[in-house]
C-alpha cells in the first residue's frame, strides 16, 4: 500500500490539490450554485471519508482538507482550467510511478465523484448539468487518463 510517506512534500501537495482542482474546474465552469456546489465538493470528503479503509492512500488524501496552493493567482477561467487540469495530469503521472494500479483507479474515482458531485448540487438552466460542466468534467476525465484516447 502507498502512504503520504512514500511521497516528498511537494509530490504529496501535488496528490492532494488533484481533487478540488476538479472541483474548482466544475464550479467555474458555469454560472451559479458555487455555495452548493463548494458544499457539495465538502460532502464529497466526508462521504470518502465514511469509507475509511479501502485504499489506505485515499484515506490520507481525504483526510486533509481540500486545498489548492500551486501556481499562485489565475487572472482568467482559462488559466484555472490550464492549471486544474495541468494538476490532475501530473498528478496522474506521479501516481502511475508510485502507487499501485488500484490505488490510482480509486484515486481517480475520488476525483470523479467530486466533479459530479458538484456538476449535480445546482440546477442550471433546468438541467442537472450544465453543457459546461458535462464539458468540465470530461476535461477532468480526459486529464485523469480514463477517457478515450
Amino acid at each position: 500500500m502507498t502512504t503520504k510517506a512514500a511521497f516528498s512534500p511537494s509530490e504529496w501537495q501535488l496528490v492532494l490539490e488533484g481533487p478540488p482542482a476538479a472541483g474548482l474546474l466544475v464550479i467555474t465552469a458555469s454560472h451559479g450554485g458555487t455555495l452548493r456546489e463548494t458544499i457539495a465538493m465538502s460532502k464529497a470528503y466526508v462521504e470518502a471519508r465514511a469509507e475509511h479503509g479501502d485504499s489506505e492512500l485515499l484515506d490520507e488524501v481525504v483526510a486533509e482538507k481540500p486545498r489548492i496552493e500551486r501556481g499562485g493567482k489565475v487572472h482568467n477561467p482559462e488559466e484555472l482550467r490550464d492549471q486544474a487540469l495541468a494538476c490532475l495530469t501530473d498528478a496522474t503521472a506521479l501516481l502511475r510511478d508510485k502507487a499501485t494500479a488500484q490505488e490510482r483507479d480509486d484515486y481517480r474515482r475520488f476525483v470523479l465523484s467530486v466533479a459530479n458531485k458538484v456538476a449535480a448540487a445546482h440546477r442550471e438552466r433546468g438541467k442537472q448539468v450544465s453543457p459546461e460542466e458535462a464539458q468540465a468534467i470530461q476535461d477532468v476525465t480526459t486529464a485523469l487518463g480514463t477517457g478515450p484516447s
